[in-house]
């Protein structure tokens, strides 16, 4: 594996990130005084942060595989701390559901539904299970076959859910297209990688 090349990488990459989303959603919430509408929008501005940084890694391999320079290596040498940033900014929306589920219960009920909850809460576990396993120790403790498994399954199914969230409110906000594009990419990416892969070599999850 590539050594760390510059100080805004690895751990240091992630409290940086991390740290940012914290205080961009505190900062978003005290534009409305931090009330039910400020929420919401902290809601909306982490999907979107989520959505950036869960591309970044699950693209991290394909784009090293096809367009090998100074930025996808960055990039693929990152892949974990981007996955984990991702994480950090998905536990940020979670907090500004729960939190908007106490300020506002009837419009947290009409805004969800059954079906929310049980793809919401498969989604969230898979974070949490690659998120702990992106550690050296968990992931050798489950070997790489179940690792490989398990972030594959996983970042498939993130994939899948984002392209659902985000494309179900195209019929009543046309712009929420935009959003799909780089899901799109990104997959088209990776199927590419996976078709130009040396014949018997091992699929890189990520």
């Amino acid at each position: 594996m590539s050594q760390r090349q510059g100080w805004f990488e690895g751990w240091r990459l992630l409290a940086a990130l991390a740290l940012s989303l914290v205080v961009l959603s505190l900062w978003i919430a005290s534009m409305r005084q931090f009330e039910v509408e400020g929420v919401r929008m902290v809601i909306r501005f982490t999907a979107r942060s989520s959505l950036l940084l869960f591309c970044l890694a699950f693209s991290a391999a394909a784009l090293a595989r096809l367009w090998p320079n100074a930025w996808t290596r960055w990039q693929r040498r990152n892949r974990r701390y981007l996955g984990l940033s991702f994480a950090a900014s998905h536990a940020i929306h979670a907090v500004a559901i729960v939190v908007f589920a106490w300020m506002d219960p009837a419009s947290f009920a009409e805004a969800t539904s059954a079906v929310s909850y049980i793809f919401g809460g498969i989604g969230y576990a898979c974070i949490i299970a690659m998120s702990a396993t992106s550690f050296d120790r968990a992931a050798a403790l489950i070997g790489p076959r179940t690792w490989r498994t398990l972030h594959l399954a996983g970042g498939y199914y993130l994939w899948f859910q984002f392209m659902v969230s985000f494309g179900k409110r195209v019929p009543a906000m046309p712009l929420y297209t935009a959003f799909l594009v780089p899901l799109l990419v990104v997959m088209t990416l990776r199927m590419i990688a996976m078709a130009r892969r040396p014949r018997g070599q091992t699929v890189v999850a990520g």
